[in-house]
């Protein structure tokens, strides 16, 4: 193939690095397109593995259509806390795909498409100094957001978490299960079948300034206590950061652009990444590519700014604020009522917790309602789970 005179360079082939490649290439086939990362692939990473359908929609936008085909559609969600208890079909289903498998296919779909792949570890600007536009997506400890300082969002809520594969009980099969705990939020337990016999089951939550780090054995005694007999079964147990989104972003200008979790872009609800990987870093491809066409590296930053303010600007206000109501119990427990009274409710929820939705009219009424007219608590026998979609 032949190369044009611009090279981008990107450091990190997860999914926003890759999505980044495929976005610079589907604008500009002949760009000179540099994939960098520490790991060999295929590798193990630690995330939920949850896969929302809006990920794989953005992906088909640059032809990478049928990733996952093979991976079974997991179509219902089930949320409890105490005994208040929805369960529900999404409107479009999730898949649950570890990111071993995950990634590795989005490295080969980058690669595909003219992509060149590098293992070497890059400790800092310096090292990639040759090219005109650099990609962070070197996750949540980014190398280069540090370097970049404070202009980059170097500071904001973290969440720390434990993850491990299990097998799935019969009766969850084709489920994704979150349990809140019942004390201060956010915390959960989740367990999400992947459709072959094993489940992605784990626990996070806050890192809190006035108290120190969570260990290990706390982590792990909290996921028991929310999943009864999820820690004897699992395996691969590996911890994980999580840099929390706040209500404003502000991508840098010039010729250093930041994707997914070097961008601190993690659902403060939900600890979802994967969308948010995938859409800054098609954005980021394009960004990058219009701007070494347009003879200007250094707009790259402002082109990345203007693409992503649609995307990203009302929603990331709502999730945070929806962040800051859901550490209240009653609040997250009037939504829970309100989901499991009203699917439309339910959908509003799920959008805003896996993609980028936003807290409707109907949700905010939702809330008020329950707030002011407490529901009474069910017991999860008195719950009928809902599992069609009207």
């Amino acid at each position: 193939m032949s190369r044009g005179g611009g090279r981008l360079t990107i450091v990190g082939a997860g999914p926003a690095g890759t999505a980044t490649a495929l976005g610079a290439l589907a604008a500009d086939p002949t760009l000179d397109v540099t994939l960098v990362d520490r790991a060999a692939f295929p590798r193990d990473k630690a995330c939920g593995d949850g896969i929302a359908p809006h990920a794989l929609d953005v992906l088909a936008e640059v032809g990478v259509t049928g990733l996952l085909d093979d991976w079974a559609p997991i179509p219902v969600l089930h949320l409890r806390r105490g005994p208040q208890l929805v369960e529900r079909t999404m409107h479009r289903p999730a898949r649950v795909v570890p990111r071993r498998v995950l990634d590795a296919r989005l490295l080969d779909a980058a690669v595909a498409a003219g992509a060149r792949f590098v293992v070497r570890r890059v400790r800092g600007l310096a090292d990639v100094a040759d090219a005109e536009v650099v990609v962070a997506a070197d996750g949540a400890h980014s190398v280069l957001r540090r370097e970049l300082g404070p202009v980059a969002g170097r500071t904001g809520t973290n969440a720390i978490a434990v993850r491990g594969y299990a097998p799935t009980p019969v009766d969850q099969a084709g489920t994704q299960r979150i349990v809140f705990a019942p004390a201060e939020q956010p915390a959960y337990a989740w367990s999400f079948d992947r459709g072959d016999g094993l489940a992605n089951v784990g626990y996070g939550e806050l890192l809190r300034p006035d108290r120190p780090a969570p260990t290990r054995r706390h982590l792990m005694g909290r996921l028991e206590e929310l999943l009864p007999g999820s820690t004897g079964a699992g395996e691969d147990w590996v911890g994980h950061h999580l840099p929390l989104s706040s209500a404003r972003w502000h991508p840098p200008d010039g010729r250093v652009l930041l994707v997914g979790d070097a961008a601190r872009l993690v659902n403060p609800l939900t600890g979802e990444g994967i969308f948010y990987a995938v859409a800054t870093g098609v954005a980021a491809g394009r960004a990058a590519a219009e701007a070494i066409a347009a003879g200007d590296p250094l707009g790259a930053g402002r082109r990345h700014r203007e693409a992503t303010r649609p995307l990203l600007a009302r929603h990331l206000q709502h999730t945070a604020l929806a962040a800051r109501l859901g550490r209240s119990g009653r609040v997250l427990e009037a939504g829970l009522a309100a989901s499991a009274r009203d699917q439309r409710v339910f959908d509003d929820l799920v959008e805003i917790g896996l993609a980028r939705g936003r807290i409707t009219p109907r949700l905010a009424g939702a809330l008020v309602a329950g707030l002011v007219r407490p529901p009474s608590r069910p017991t999860v026998g008195d719950v009928d789970p809902v599992k069609e979609h009207p």
